[in-house]
């Protein structure tokens, strides 16, 4: 068996990616997969102490995270499709405010 030890610094790892993808880059896509990156860390976490603990509640919690995140990303394509109707790109800080 793997010790947890080995999960938690696979989780810390990609967790580190995607806050570093969420704060270098601009572009609404690479933002978008970066938000993503970090929740699979949490579920990385929840799935091993539910293996470590004997316990199916991470694992339950890693389905609602997946649930969440398939919401999130169902809203974040509507509002990178809008941003790129209106404006033309998908950069982040090209829009200051949203209008009509």
């Amino acid at each position: 068996m793997v010790p947890p030890e080995w999960y938690l610094l696979l989780a810390a790892g990609v967790f580190c990616i995607g806050l570093f993808g969420v704060l270098t880059r601009r572009d609404a896509l690479y933002f978008l997969m970066s938000v993503e990156l970090m929740m699979n860390a949490a579920n990385i976490n929840f799935v091993a102490f539910a293996l470590y603990y004997g316990d199916l509640t991470g694992q339950v919690f890693a389905l609602f995270v997946i649930a969440l995140a398939a919401a999130e990303v169902a809203i974040g394509i509507g509002i990178i499709l809008v941003l790129y109707r209106n404006f033309g790109d998908t950069d982040v800080t090209v829009p200051t405010e949203m209008r009509w």
